[in-house]
């Protein structure tokens, strides 16, 4: 079966309009007080490649499989937090307001897609899926999103720029296979659709400039750590543009570790 007839739905954003409901946006969530414990995702995940792998055949070596497959357990883990952050967000009785249930229920129908696409191709390649872990989604008490929808909207915008930047940190991992690359391709740019039309939602720009996520509590930074680089290639986008446009213009990449760390904080 060709694994790419699962993406097949996903162009289907007809619901995702400029007509989405701008609600006053948060201006006031409890902190962290004390950080919170980062533990290792319960995947067995492989030491993640910060580096990009070389394009070559899997049966050449098991290195390139190693980092193909650690990559795509790591977008499992992602796609298993933001699958059932919506499903229990759509499932809990007036929280999401009319209007913007369309929204959410045309991304839950997108993220579900993804989780069984990749748990189709890590068993196909041979390797057990990571099993589902469990999320806290209050982050210990921190954050109610369940019962205020602006901390729900504040976590989902999270949760779609964290994995924005996560596929394209493991972009180099999954070269080796290029029927993998172009899946993971196509389901990097419909996660940053849902960025972008969530952050619109809460009445933000639909892109980062800086390292601004645009009025996020402080617990989210490190999804935006980095954001504000200006320098790309040797060129300085800054002098060119101006700060806040030329960081605009580029997105940054999250490490498999740096990742890692973000979803830990909502797993049990």
């Amino acid at each position: 079966m060709n694994i790419l007839k699962l993406l097949d739905k996903l162009s289907d954003d007809k619901f995702f309009t400029s007509e989405a409901s701008r609600l006053d946006t948060l201006t006031h969530i409890s902190s962290f007080g004390k950080k919170a414990a980062v533990a290792s995702i319960p995947l067995g995940l492989g030491a993640l490649m910060s580096t990009p792998a070389k394009a070559a055949p899997l049966n050449e070596s098991n290195t390139f499989k190693n980092a193909l497959t650690d990559a795509l357990q790591l977008a499992l883990v992602l796609e298993y937090l933001e699958n059932e952050y919506y499903a229990i967000g759509l499932s809990t009785a007036g929280l999401i307001p009319n209007a913007d249930k369309t929204v959410f229920m045309q991304i839950s129908k997108h993220e579900s897609a993804h989780v069984t696409f990749l748990k189709n191709t890590l068993t196909s390649l041979g390797v057990t899926p990571g099993a589902k872990p469990t999320f806290d989604f209050t982050a210990g008490g921190n954050f109610t999103p369940f019962t205020d929808y602006n901390q729900f909207l504040v976590l989902a915008q999270a949760f779609e720029d964290t994995g924005v930047r996560a596929y394209k940190g493991q972009a180099g991992n999954v070269m080796s296979n290029k029927t993998v690359l172009q899946a993971a391709l196509q389901i990097h740019s419909v996660e940053a659709r849902h960025a972008s039309q969530v952050r619109r939602m809460r009445a933000n720009k639909g892109w980062i400039e800086l390292s601004d996520g645009g009025n996020m509590p402080s617990p989210t930074d490190p999804v935006y750590a980095g954001e504000g680089n200006t320098n790309q290639a040797g060129f300085n986008t800054a002098t060119a543009f101006g700060a806040a446009a030329g960081s605009a213009a580029y997105d940054e990449i999250l490490t498999g570790s740096e990742a890692q760390t973000i979803a830990s904080l909502f797993i049990v």
